[in-house]
């Protein structure tokens, strides 16, 4: 999934967000790429993989607490993600559809911010993934 965030963040992000409404049709369902459905079968697929890995780890103090922790940062991005992220990107999409999108500055300003956020968050849903290796480490001692 970081592989993903990185890519898109790295790759796809800036080619629609370089010159909107122009580049917004890379957004687009019937013409563009639509993500919609990666992200939300792979976060799905990730947050079922997280409780259980609570639910498993549950009797070792330790372990349970850290993944508890990253949980709630990553709920919080995830929630954060649901607020913010999604409706601008729909939005975003709903543009590139309309006839005679226009007011160029405003989207270019709404647009580089979104962008901007979106290095904090993928930076922080990288955090947590790295924070969770000396816990698999510690795990893995137990054997």
């Amino acid at each position: 999934m970081n592989g993903a965030q990185v890519f898109e963040t790295i790759v796809f992000v800036p080619k629609w967000a370089a010159s909107p409404p122009e580049t917004l049709g890379l957004l687009a369902d019937k013409n563009g790429v639509s993500l919609k459905t990666f992200w939300i079968a792979f976060h799905s697929l990730h947050e079922v993989a997280f409780m259980l890995a609570i639910a498993f780890c549950w009797q070792l103090d330790f372990v349970r607490n850290w993944l508890l922790v990253l949980f709630a940062v990553h709920f919080a991005v995830r929630v954060w993600t649901i607020v913010y992220f999604a409706p601008n990107i729909m939005a975003f999409e709903r543009i590139a559809t309309a006839e005679g999108a226009d007011a160029r500055s405003e989207l270019g300003r709404r647009a580089a911010h979104w962008q901007t956020l979106n290095y904090v968050r993928v930076a922080i849903f990288i955090a947590v993934s790295i924070a969770l290796v000396p816990l698999c480490i510690e795990v893995l001692r137990l054997r």
